[in-house]
């Protein structure tokens, strides 16, 4: 019982955190009080921290109907199984799916559209692990049980279907590692010199 009480509580923690990740990473969170009630993506991000809560502790009669309700509202589909760290951002959110196995760091940027999914239909492990600080371009699809390193930049529209190492920028259909140990100021800078950018 002590346990579910920590975890309560350490949503609220959680969200804080992605309150301050919002504050770093979108240009118009001015305030925190602003990103809590305009951001519609943070709304979503937060349901999922509980419906998820819910679904860890086998409380399906909140969690599913959260589910449901948050898919309808906000139109981002974060399965009650996926693993997402305090202190991410999603922004804009509209069209986002992370799926059922998948894992997600902290200090992580998704933009609309990306898909963290499955290659094809199985049991068992089968969705990304998402590292630490990684930017995911809008409409990136990041496939299959692969491990994304820390502080990766994914262009947009990119389709991610192998390993990637930390600090590489990759883009492309199928994506491609275009520069390693590369400094996230740089990635920027290559990725928007190309046709996918962030």
């Amino acid at each position: 019982m002590i346990k579910i009480i920590k975890d309560f509580f350490h949503i609220f923690r959680s969200i804080n955190k992605d309150l301050n990740e919002f504050i770093k990473k979108d240009p118009i969170a001015t305030s925190k009080l602003k990103i809590f009630f305009i951001s519609t993506s943070l709304h979503g991000l937060i349901s999922y921290r509980f419906y998820s809560f819910f679904h860890k502790y086998k409380i399906y009669i909140l969690s599913y109907p959260l589910y449901v309700l948050s898919k309808i509202l906000y139109s981002m589909d974060i399965h009650p199984s996926a693993q997402i760290d305090a202190g991410v951002v999603i922004d804009h959110g509209i069209g986002v799916v992370i799926g059922e196995t998948a894992k997600i760091g902290s200090g992580t940027l998704i933009y609309h559209g990306v898909t963290l999914g499955a290659k094809k239909v199985m049991k068992g492990k089968r969705h990304p692990e998402i590292g630490k600080n990684v930017t995911i371009g809008a409409g990136a699809k990041v496939l299959g049980n692969i491990i994304i390193g820390d502080d990766v930049v994914i262009g947009s529209n990119s389709v991610v279907l192998m390993d990637i190492p930390r600090k590489s920028l990759v883009v492309g259909i199928p994506a491609k590692i275009k520069k390693f140990n590369c400094n996230a100021s740089k990635m920027f800078a290559l990725s928007e010199n190309t046709n996918f950018v962030i």
